[in-house]
């Protein structure tokens, strides 16, 4: 190559100065930067593409937004209905003593006339009363018994000791959480993860989930236990913020802390848009 020409000529003429351009390597080092541009244009044309899809399609359907309701914030109470006594039932009916067998004695007068009816012969009055009229019943010698006194015909019934070691539904005071059911509902609603129900793939609804539990005398939580599965991690998620939360205090009955189950509902809900 000519000397005033070296300035002006392109890096890969000097290097093939003299060579075989048409062998190939030549061309492909030539056309190098079109075609990296070219394929750069490309791979952007298509992330341009599947961005711009994805956006139009999130548009169409909506954004999803997760939300958590705490519902009967006041705790549900299961009243029972008492059931009265049976009445007692009356008293029996005095028994009537026996009769016993009495053989009349009338003392012999002395008259003139002949008596008329004489008197029982010893032997017979031997275990028989003696009275003024003759009457068949039982042979003894003993006293009648005594006539029992009657009653009123009340019968008080027992008195019933109540058992304070068992599982009380219904309490004079309830069990409360610390600070009130305002302080329970701002514990659930900070703890619980609202998405819970989306990230497992929930379509738009409500999920309400009933979760009981037992608080003993010293407002210790345990078997808490989802009474229903709305399904999506709904129910786990229920049970997993109420067995993490702080001691309560305990219910009272007479005056005592006894064992009490409360329940609570929580709906968890995902709308669109």
């Amino acid at each position: 190559m000519e000397k005033n020409k070296i300035l002006d000529a392109d890096i890969l003429d000097i290097i093939f100065e003299g060579r075989n351009k048409q062998y190939g390597a030549y061309e492909l080092r030539k056309t190098y930067n079109r075609r990296l541009l070219i394929a750069i244009a490309v791979m952007l044309g298509i992330c341009l593409f599947l961005v711009g899809g994805s956006l139009v399609a999130g548009r169409a359907s909506g954004p999803k937004k997760a939300a958590v309701f705490v519902q009967d914030v006041s705790l549900a109470d299961v009243h029972e209905e008492k059931k009265e006594p049976p009445p007692p039932p009356p008293p029996p009916p005095p028994k009537e003593p026996p009769k016993v067998e009495i053989k009349q004695f009338t003392p012999p007068k002395i008259v003139k006339e002949e008596v008329k009816e004489p008197p029982p012969k010893q032997e017979e009055l031997e275990d028989t009363k003696i009275g003024t009229i003759n009457q068949e019943g039982i042979k003894t010698d003993v006293v009648a018994p005594p006539v029992e006194e009657k009653g009123t015909g009340v019968v008080e019934a027992p008195k019933v000791e109540e058992d304070y070691d068992k599982e009380f539904k219904t309490v004079q005071i309830q069990a409360q959480f610390p600070g009130g059911p305002d302080a329970w509902q701002k514990y659930l609603q900070r703890n619980l993860r609202a998405e819970v129900a989306s990230d497992n793939g929930a379509p738009p609804g409500n999920y309400t989930v009933v979760v009981s539990f037992l608080v003993d005398k010293e407002g210790n939580i345990s078997e808490v236990k989802a009474e229903n599965s709305p399904g999506y991690g709904t129910s786990d998620e229920a049970v997993r913020v109420i067995q993490r939360g702080p001691k309560w205090k305990p219910a009272v009955q007479n005056g005592r802390n006894v064992i009490y189950r409360q329940k609570q509902s929580i709906t968890f809900s995902i709308s669109e848009g």
